[in-house]
């Protein structure tokens, strides 16, 4: 099952530059274990503990996961995932 996940500038030093990689597995949690074999140290800028971090929103086929199932979501062959760091600011 090839997934498409899309990374963001900031965690690209984890994956050789590379804007997106393949991955493998069953529901999103697989999917970051699966990532951190070939890309070690993603996986904790993304999860804390068994949760996704607070500034990190990761998207399942433009859908926020936090809206589905969290890292729980069940993923599919063909699925796109995409790994954004949160924004916050403005003007005071």
């Amino acid at each position: 099952m090839a997934i498409e996940v899309r990374i963001p500038t900031i965690l690209r030093t984890y994956t050789d530059g590379a804007k997106a990689v393949e991955g493998n597995g069953d529901t999103l949690a697989d999917l970051l274990a699966d990532l951190e074999t070939r890309h070690t140290g993603i996986r904790e800028r993304i999860v804390d503990g068994d949760q996704l971090r607070r500034f990190v929103n990761v998207y399942l086929n433009d859908e926020d996961v936090r809206f589905l199932d969290g890292i729980s979501t069940k993923l599919a062959d063909g699925d796109n995932v995409t790994i954004l760091p949160a924004v916050a600011g403005g003007m005071v």
